[in-house]
């Protein structure tokens, strides 16, 4: 019997479902080994038994968390897709207000938001702080063919290939000119890699939506701010498209030392 893989999406773009997608006659390659019973991008039917879950998104509402919950209690597996599942991304920004003064900014006090459990908000959270996640697939979007690898790996029983070294090694691999040194300013080395650091090589600068690595060399990195006349404090203020969850963990524990 293939393994049956449902996907599910909670508050995201689903952009990276769309990757997915667009793996076109590759999707029968994954096919051959599992079988998709919901997959709300691209069929119809839909079905509670599955044996893989696959989350796009973050979690917002007590109804999403409450959700989530019974997904991953059918599940043997979970996986959490893209930044929005892996770190909260762009949505987990708004935890730098109080959610009442965030929904009547957003809502602009409409009224159907009272009592209402759509628009009953609470601090943007990652899949993995309400439920446990099996494998991570990081990115915004992913790469399509790093989602497949990593399936078929699960599938197999192995350890999804995630890379944990910083992005600059694929910089160097690639002879790309160090952002900083071109009076810019960049992420890559305490983001994860696995990315074939897109961004660096188009000349843009990497905004950390793989997010970090598992143990960052973070004096190195500070030593790097130095050398070009910044500091981390910039970095909290000029980086958080991406990263709030650790702008969050960082206040923390800068709290717990005072």
């Amino acid at each position: 019997m293939k393994p049956k893989v449902a996907f599910f999406d909670f508050a995201g773009c689903e952009g990276c479902q769309l990757q997915i997608a667009n793996l076109e006659e590759d999707v029968l390659k994954l096919i051959d080994i599992v079988e998709i019973v919901s997959f709300r991008e691209i069929m119809k039917e839909h079905s509670d038994e599955y044996d893989i879950a696959v989350i796009e998104g973050s979690i917002m509402r007590p109804m999403d968390e409450e959700r989530l919950k019974k997904i991953r209690k059918n599940a043997k597996i979970l996986v959490a897709l893209g930044a929005c599942a892996c770190i909260g991304s762009v949505q987990r920004m708004l935890n730098q207000w109080p959610i009442e003064e965030s929904k009547k900014i957003v809502y602009n006090n409409f009224k159907e938001t009272k009592n209402n459990p759509y628009f009953d908000n609470f601090s943007t959270k990652a899949v993995d702080e309400v439920v446990k996640v099996d494998a991570y697939v990081p990115g915004c979007p992913i790469d399509r063919n790093e989602f497949a690898r990593v399936l078929v790996a699960l599938v197999q029983g192995k350890k999804p290939p995630i890379p944990d070294y910083p992005l600059c090694v694929e910089c160097k691999k690639k002879e790309n000119v160090c952002l900083f040194e071109l009076g810019k300013f960049c992420m890559g080395p305490i983001t994860r890699a696995g990315c074939d650091a897109i961004c660096p090589t188009h000349g843009n600068e990497c905004e950390g939506c793989r997010g970090f690595i598992s143990h960052p060399e973070e004096r190195a990195y500070t030593e790097v701010l130095e050398k070009y006349g910044l500091s981390v404090e910039e970095i909290l203020q000029r980086k958080t498209m991406f990263t709030y969850r650790y702008v969050e963990k960082t206040k923390k524990e800068a709290k717990k030392d005072e």
